[in-house]
């Protein structure tokens, strides 16, 4: 009999052991496919790609270690539990025993996702890194409309909606906002966090409509588990700065659906009632030594902190995201840039403009900003504004002492990290490209006009010098062509004129020594009858040199037959993607020269 001979109904071995069938686990497990589902998503589980594919290629394969991890879930006996207390619901509304169900009822059992967080994120680090989908959905769900038929309460909506508010109220509080860009998609942002680059979008602000084609129960069950995690970074995000979760509220702000500002307001009320409480400590701790102090209690804290936010709105408190607050030293440098870029710019938004994404982005550099109805910080009539976004081909009535950009300007000075010039972002213009952040031109291999205008601007803001178009950098650092700019003064262009021409000298001298080094290995290797072709070799100089780039051709050509088959189908592969990049680099380039000769025909 031979060694691996192993009789049928034994233990299974190698891939049959390792991998299960989704038929097999859901047997196995004795749950629904809807319930199984929901158990995978929620802990986490997804399909394998085994390299043998036991059952065949139809079925899809899980790890047989994952589905016993979900044999003993807690999570699945209470799914079981809640499933046996429908059907004594079911029972008692079949027998018409009224009472009895509207009991049961109210005792219905549920559940929560708490220790899953705690089991899939031990650290919060690893929450950051998971929070992207989890932000897009939060603010998917958010701009949906609340449809029964596709079972989406309206809970789950203001939920979604306050969650995606509470997270937009820390980054701009904190100023971690670091790019956005919009699109015909939605709006997309990057913050960082920790480290963590966070990028997620959200959808324009326009009536929603439900395609019949996408599974929403799928959608709902990834909601749950990621309206838990965005409450539990939220509560973790808001007690590193000293303010408690959940916020509560301005009714009145509320019911205006202005829940940004009523989170700005909160943050500064906080900041203020941390100062107090501060002071009431000290005060208390000296008066307890004294024998004759007041004890604070957390109620009395909480009332007050009630009736300090409570008051009218004062003229000038939208997005004040810094006052009231202590300084930190423990920010990095681009958070101290993107906290001034706005810092002494007052926007008011007009009617037209995307209202909820520019009261983000705008605090979040540092600015203050108004919009046009009820419960607004300042009038429109107020003569400190200085930029009002208008989203609109022609503007009736204007202030002669403030700029009416489009909101476009915003965005493109927020990817900048300066404010742009607004000429060409006035009422009525077409305004210069958007470009994405998120591209890098120079990998790309194209780099857009107005890139480079941006990238000049940038350089004159930190006074820095950049070489003209057509000028090589080698000229930007000749010592003249710098004391004529008047870059330099005298004394420091004689200096490192002098410098350069001690460079010079030493990179002569090394290349007469290379030379006489090939002249000496020429003659050493010759014999000592062909002494005259050899003066003649050194006599060609330079010429007989071995051209370089036919060796670098040769050398990969010989490194691509001693290749392998299957890195040779990588390497091809490579070379046609920078084949297809440099081919989508010279489409762009030939549409910008059309663009440029039909802007001259049309002159």
């Amino acid at each position: 009999m031979p060694k691996h001979y192993r009789p049928s109904g034994k233990k299974k071995e190698g891939n049959a052991a390792r991998y299960i069938t989704r038929s097999q686990a859901v047997k196995y497990l004795q749950v629904s496919l809807s319930l199984f589902r929901k158990l995978c998503i929620l802990k986490g589980i997804f399909p394998r790609e085994p390299k043998k594919k036991v059952k065949g290629n139809h079925h899809t394969y899980y790890h047989t270690k994952d589905i016993l991890f979900l044999k003993h879930e807690p999570l699945l006996e209470k799914f079981r539990e809640m499933r046996a207390y429908e059907k004594k619901i079911k029972k008692a509304v079949s027998k018409k025993n009224r009472d009895l169900a509207e009991r049961l009822l109210t005792r219905k059992p549920s559940y929560t996702l708490d220790m899953l967080i705690r089991e899939r994120y031990p650290k919060f680090i690893d929450a950051l890194r998971d929070l992207d989908d989890c932000l897009s959905m939060v603010h998917l769900f958010a701009a949906l409309p609340a449809v029964e038929r596709e079972k989406i309460p309206v809970n789950r909506v203001h939920n979604c909606r306050r969650l995606g508010h509470e997270w937009q109220a820390y980054i701009a509080r904190t100023h971690k906002l670091r790019k956005t860009f919009i699109s015909v998609k939605g709006i997309y942002y990057q913050a960082e966090i920790d480290g963590q680059k966070i990028t997620w979008l959200t959808p324009h602000a326009l009536q929603q409509v439900l395609p019949d084609d996408v599974d929403y129960n799928i959608m709902l069950t990834f909601l749950e588990f990621y309206e838990t995690l965005q409450a539990f970074v939220n509560f973790k995000l808001y007690h590193s700065i000293n303010v408690k979760y959940p916020p509560i509220l301005d009714p009145r702000l509320e019911a205006l659906a202005a829940d940004l500002y009523a989170l700005s307001r909160y943050f500064d009320n906080r900041a203020f009632m941390t100062e107090s409480t501060t002071t009431s400590f000290s005060e208390s701790d000296v008066s307890k030594d004294q024998g004759k102090g007041p004890n604070y209690d957390e109620s009395e804290l909480r009332l007050a902190q009630l009736q300090q936010q409570l008051p009218s709105n004062e003229p000038g408190a939208l997005m004040h995201l810094v006052q009231n607050a202590a300084e930190t030293d423990e920010d990095d440098s681009e958070t101290r840039e993107c906290k001034t870029l706005f810092k002494d710019v007052k926007f008011f938004l007009s009617r037209e403009v995307p209202r909820e994404s520019l009261l983000f982005v705008i605090p979040a550099f540092g600015g203050s900003v108004s919009w046009d109805g009820e419960g607004a910080p300042f009038k429109e009539t107020d003569q400190t504004i200085t930029h009002q976004i208008v989203d609109r081909p022609t503007q009736g009535h204007k202030f002669l002492s403030r700029e009416y950009v489009q909101p476009q300007w915003i965005y493109d000075c927020v990817n900048a990290r300066i404010l742009l010039p607004v000429e060409e972002y006035m009422v009525g213009r077409i305004p210069p490209p958007h470009l994405s952040p998120f591209v890098d031109n120079e990998a790309e291999g194209y780099v857009p006009e107005y890139a480079e205008t941006i990238k000049r601007l940038q350089a004159a803001a930190r006074n820095e010098v950049l070489p003209m178009p057509g000028v090589g950098k080698e000229d930007l650092d000749d010592p003249q062509n710098l004391l004529v700019e008047g870059v330099i003064d005298r004394a420091e262009a004689i200096e490192a004129a002098t410098k350069k021409r001690k460079m010079s000298v030493l990179q002569k001298q090394y290349h007469d020594e290379l030379k006489k080094e090939l002249r000496s290995t020429q003659i050493s290797t010759a014999s000592d009858g062909n002494k005259e072709s050899v003066s003649e070799h050194i006599d060609a100089g330079e010429d007989c040199l071995p051209d370089l780039s036919q060796i670098s051709k040769d050398a990969d050509s010989m490194s691509k037959i001693v290749m392998p088959r299957k890195k040779q189908k990588l390497l091809k592969a490579m070379e046609i993607g920078k084949e297809r990049k440099q081919a989508s680099v010279d489409r762009l380039k030939e549409r910008k020269r059309k663009i440029e000769e039909g802007k001259k025909s049309g002159k």
